[in-house]
């Protein structure tokens, strides 16, 4: 689907076409996450490591504006909503 890019990572990297191939899949994937599913995600991860809410909002809140595609800044109030409902 993506022949002109795996011919250019082909061509750039030590890759074969089929490791090329998966990693532009997984690539694709990887920002095919949703901003809700990723603020989940996220919530979860670092809530794992033992960060307290208001550290964690602040790190999300960071990390959404590097995104691919960056979504709409979210409030304190919004990234909250999308966490417990």
């Amino acid at each position: 689907m993506h022949e002109e890019l795996v011919d250019h990572l082909t061509r750039s990297t030590p890759l074969r076409r089929g490791e090329a191939s998966r990693v532009i899949q997984d690539v694709l994937a990887y920002f095919d996450e949703t901003a809700e599913d990723f603020v989940r995600r996220r919530h979860r991860e670092l809530q794992g490591r033992g960060l307290v809410n208001t550290a964690i909002f602040e790190q999300i809140t960071a990390e959404l504006r590097h995104r691919a595609v960056a979504p709409p800044e979210y409030t304190l109030r919004q990234l909250r909503r999308i966490i417990y409902g």
